[in-house]
């Protein structure tokens, strides 16, 4: 609904395009829980998750002999979806933290605090005081797309704007922006299924 439209206006609009709207949600991407069986795209690879109940640990990967890759969880099934999420952010955390400080040392700045969260209208931010902010999610995209986010948000760290210096500087230290900025506007939108029960 737009932000000044009023309920009784979505309402009609609700009525009288019921069959589009239905259209629409029937494509989405169906819900990816994290739970055996899953398929979910770790660093834009894809990995099923394998439960390996009398196994101790927590979460680790695994090629098998076919070339499938796995992701075993160990421990009570019952916990395969925290255990899961809890990997994915760790990762996402360790690579985020590698690319930013990389970025940052070369632009000449410093990140005085990463956090990773799941932010379902952003995938990254950054303040003036030199905090980064990523969504989680960003595990489960190719490393080129992770690697520009973390490169977006250091260049803010530069110049806390979007105009064409901003894109000059993440441009410069980024190759692969344009690509990132492409498959992102393509598949971005994919990622949010995961971890999502149905």
């Amino acid at each position: 609904m737009p932000p000044r439209g009023t309920l009784a206006e979505a309402k009609d609009f609700a009525q009288r395009h019921g069959a589009w709207i239905a259209a629409r949600l029937g494509r989405l991407p169906k819900a990816a829980p994290f739970q055996p069986g899953t398929v979910i795209p770790l660093r834009g690879t894809p990995h099923r998750i394998v439960h390996r109940a009398g196994t101790r640990g927590t979460v680790w990967t695994e090629t098998r002999d076919s070339g499938e890759r796995i992701l075993c969880v160990a421990g009570g099934a019952e916990h395969a979806d925290r255990r899961v999420h809890d990997f994915l952010k760790r990762e996402a955390r360790k690579d985020l933290q590698r690319s930013a400080e990389a970025y940052a040392d070369e632009l000449g700045v410093k990140v005085k605090r990463l956090s990773i969260r799941d932010q379902s209208s952003r995938w990254g931010s950054c303040t003036s005081a030199g905090s980064l902010s990523f969504s989680w999610r960003l595990i489960l995209a190719p490393p080129f797309v992770l690697d520009y986010l973390a490169a977006h948000e250091v260049a803010h760290l530069v110049e806390m704007n979007h105009s064409a210096r901003f894109w000059r500087v993440c441009g410069k230290v980024c190759p692969s922006m344009e690509r990132a900025k492409k498959w992102l506007d393509t598949y971005g939108n994919d990622l949010h299924r995961y971890g999502v029960e149905e």
